[in-house]
């Protein structure tokens, strides 16, 4: 059969049923699963033989849905973690430790920035957040020989800034490290990053992927192409002995599958930060649609944004889809088909008037979450981001006049007269 297109997979990929058995994915709700000998279970826990044996490391609905989303992005192995924030941890953590360092651009989503600055700093990791703007003569300068990673995201949360994947990537491969790409904004449907030169991309599940905020879940995936061999020495946790299963060496038993490997065996195994199997079955139903709503998603926010650039109290509107966006370009290259549904602005008379905005919206409901069906708006300063002082947020790309604004696949005029009562009200 010929390569499946987005759309196909997006249906059809994953679940492949056998005769006889369900056509939909079965929810596998077991923790644990049976074998006939003791023998053969012992196998199974020392990585002999492949097989379920507990629902903490591996369950056939969560990998049946990784499955899908590794082939979405192209990729040779995945894993479903319990959120994005988990992907993101174990992603960096499945390859760095305590005296390592990571670059990471400085726009990421705010959890991620404190992730990475507070939590993994406890942990001996230490990060260095950089303009992704800066040149690459900038950007050489901030390597260091016990640099494991580099990491940034397609489209950043909420400042929108659009990485330049392939600057980046060839930054990292030129230090032996592998890029990270956080890819949720963007999904695999607007973008897949292996093919501009990204090593591993994760995922918020949580957000456009299940598509109706009825799921928390993340995901991991491996291209296959970084060489852990040929940067031997400084990824000792995939190339050197593993105690906790009898000395195997992950990129020798697994070879294209080692970091995905590691990453389940080990981190899944300690850590616990699995996806239970019921949010997989309600990823796989948001995935079915995945093709059918990001354009809709796109085609809203171009409207409501070439809306909001019509209107005096609008102060200013970034949205890479906007021909004089400062991304465009980037967005035009990396995401020809659309970048996503989300839009950043700000009202003139500032953080007041953003929030008077906000209330007297009706369809835009105040909510945490981003980038699902329904239109959603958020004050990132007050909110996402509130654990940031001044000069993070602006490092972060966060104005204080900051209003993020996910659009969703409602009827575009009916979000456009929201948004235009809203903005009659709060000016009272």
């Amino acid at each position: 059969m010929q390569k499946l297109s987005q759309d196909t997979i997006c249906i059809q990929g994953g679940w492949q049923p056998k005769n006889g058995e369900p056509r939909i994915l079965p929810i596998y709700q077991s923790t644990t699963f049976q074998y006939d000998t003791s023998d053969y279970m012992g196998k199974l826990f020392d990585l002999e033989v492949n097989g379920y044996f507990y629902t903490r490391l591996q369950n056939p609905t969560c990998d049946t849905v990784a499955s899908k989303i590794c082939a979405l992005e192209g990729g040779v192995g995945a894993v479903l973690t319990s959120s994005g924030q988990a992907a993101t941890f174990l992603a960096l953590f499945n390859i760095c430790g305590a005296g390592d360092h990571i670059i990471s651009s400085a726009t990421i989503y705010g959890g991620s920035s404190n992730l990475m600055t507070v939590t993994m700093k406890k942990m001996g990791v230490e990060v260095t957040l950089v303009d992704p703007d800066a040149s690459e003569e900038e950007l050489e300068k901030e390597f260091r020989p016990n640099t494991k990673a580099v990491f940034g995201e397609t489209i950043a949360n909420p400042s929108l800034v659009v990485l330049d994947i392939e600057k980046f990537a060839r930054l990292a491969h030129r230090h032996g490290v592998p890029l990270i790409v956080d890819n949720t904004f963007a999904t695999p449907i607007n973008c897949r990053p292996f093919e501009w030169g990204a090593d591993i991309v994760t995922h918020s599940t949580t957000k456009y992927m299940d598509g109706h905020a009825a799921a928390v879940g993340g995901c991991i995936v491996d291209s296959g192409n970084f060489d852990w061999e040929a940067n031997k020495e400084r990824f000792p946790g995939l190339t050197t002995p593993d105690d906790s299963y009898h000395g195997i060496i992950y990129t020798e038993r697994f070879g294209k599958m080692a970091y995905t490997m590691k990453a389940t065996a080990q981190l899944m195994r300690d850590l616990g930060t699995c996806q239970s199997p019921q949010n997989a079955f309600l990823l796989n139903l948001g995935l079915e649609t995945l093709h059918l709503r990001m354009p809709r998603h796109c085609e809203n926010a171009q409207k409501v944004a070439e809306y909001l650039l019509t209107r005096d109290e609008v102060a200013w509107v970034n949205y890479p889809g906007l021909p004089d966006n400062k991304y465009h370009a980037l967005a035009e290259k990396y995401m020809p088909n659309g970048t996503c549904g989300v839009i950043s602005f700000g009202l003139k008379g500032g953080k007041e008037v953003a929030v008077r905005f906000m209330d007297h919206l009706k369809l835009g409901a105040i909510v945490t979450h981003v980038a699902d069906a329904r239109t959603s708006v958020l004050h990132p300063a007050s909110h996402t981001h509130r654990q940031l002082n001044e000069e993070q947020l602006i490092e972060a790309g966060v104005q204080p006049d900051l209003i993020r604004f996910s659009v969703g696949i409602e009827g575009a005029n009916d979000i456009i007269a929201d948004i235009d009562q809203a903005l009659a009200a709060s000016k009272a």
